[in-house]
């Protein structure tokens, strides 16, 4: 079989909102980088820098048969698994807004959570290629990918890491779906993880305020509602054409951190709707391609990577843009390739590469190939 260029539509919504990201930090932070730091480029220089590194690892792991680098999963998430551990133990994690899920290296802090997203999804891909004819069955197929999954969220929770616990679920969740894991198995444990779900968020009184919130933000816009008070504000205030790129007035001071998750309606404040649409659409030209590399993978193994990889960047989107516009409660979950982002950029830009290799592979034919068939 003849192999290919890699995907150009993956290749150029990538670059393309990649490029449109690092404007918009610069214009979502210069003005709290200034009045914090006395320096306005503090967070572009830094995402210049990141995103640099990001598309030197793209590029080369593109050029990394995507076989070899699945071969390594189970060390991959052994690894995963340690560092996870690790950065719970007072003194090797550090504590940042009352979360223990960073390491400090001193010249950055790294998150094991952003490893995990690409083990987990090299690691489910690599066995389920392998062993899918045992999903069939929920004891001895389904259950022990279960307990992978479980084990990993519970280390997550602890943190607590509640969005990395739903990102982690539902893309396994794809992944399990796809390789052949039967509908009704899923409906059967709906009912138990809905009941752990609500557990989850009444135990602690912060979740609990969210969701509260969530129902009236303006309500509760004084506390638990004042994000995404300003993030709408900021939304309404970008009528169809935008305030103008750098004229937002939410970012000063009024929207926190403007420039990490809420960095999309920072965007739609100054772009306006053409902006805000233009963005989804390039996050759909993305998808619609990512699913079309898994469908003309070569093999199931380049099949379910391409989906994991494709479905974790689709559900940070959704998520991340039904938070800023109040769809759903709040969460912390970043736009991909727009927020603000060190190691978490280079990992999602990594994890891009492999996409590009499996697409350098994906058949010329235009048989597209069914990613599973359920009986």
């Amino acid at each position: 079989m003849r192999k290919r260029e890699y995907d150009f539509w993956i290749l150029f919504t990538v670059l393309v909102m990649l490029a449109m990201g690092t404007v918009m930090v610069f214009s979502a932070s210069s003005y709290s980088a200034d009045f914090y730091f006395n320096d306005k480029y503090r967070f572009l220089v830094r995402q210049l820098l990141w995103s640099s590194v990001g598309v030197i690892s793209m590029f080369f792991f593109s050029n990394v048969d995507y076989h070899r680098i699945a071969s390594i999963s189970p060390i991959l998430m052994i690894i995963s698994a340690v560092m996870l551990g690790l950065v719970l133990i007072p003194g090797i994690g550090t504590v940042i807004n009352d979360s223990r899920r960073w390491f400090n290296l001193g010249f950055t802090t790294f998150q094991p959570s952003e490893f995990t997203k690409i083990a987990m999804i090299l690691f489910l891909s690599f066995s389920l290629s392998k062993n899918s004819d045992r999903l069939r069955y929920f004891f001895s197929g389904l259950v022990p990918y279960l307990i992978v999954i479980g084990v990993t969220v519970g280390l997550l929770y602890f943190e607590p890491h509640m969005s990395a616990v739903i990102l982690i679920t539902l893309v396994s969740v794809v992944i399990l779906f796809c390789a052949g894991a039967r509908i009704w198995h899923f409906v059967m444990l709906a009912i138990p993880a809905g009941f752990v779900g609500w557990r989850l968020i009444i135990s602690e009184e912060y979740r609990l305020k969210r969701l509260i919130a969530f129902t009236d933000p303006f309500k509760y816009s004084s506390d638990e509602g004042f994000q995404i008070v300003n993030s709408l504000y900021a939304i309404a205030s970008g009528s169809f054409f935008g305030r103008g790129l750098g004229r937002s007035l939410q970012k000063n001071l009024y929207l926190p951190e403007p420039h990490n998750d809420f960095i999309f309606a920072i965007l739609a404040e100054e772009l306006g709707f053409v902006g805000a649409f233009t963005v989804i659409v390039l996050f759909m030209l993305f998808i619609w391609r990512g699913i079309k590399v898994a469908m003309n993978a070569p093999d199931m193994l380049g099949s379910l990577i391409a989906m994991g990889i494709t479905s974790l960047v689709a559900l940070e989107t959704i998520i991340n843009i039904a938070v800023v516009t109040s769809t759903i409660p709040t969460t912390g979950m970043p736009l991909p390739f727009f927020s603000y982002g060190g190691t978490s950029m280079v990992f999602l830009l990594t994890s891009i590469g492999i996409l590009l290799n499996i697409s350098r592979g994906a058949s010329t034919s235009s048989d597209l190939r069914v990613l599973r068939s359920h009986t």
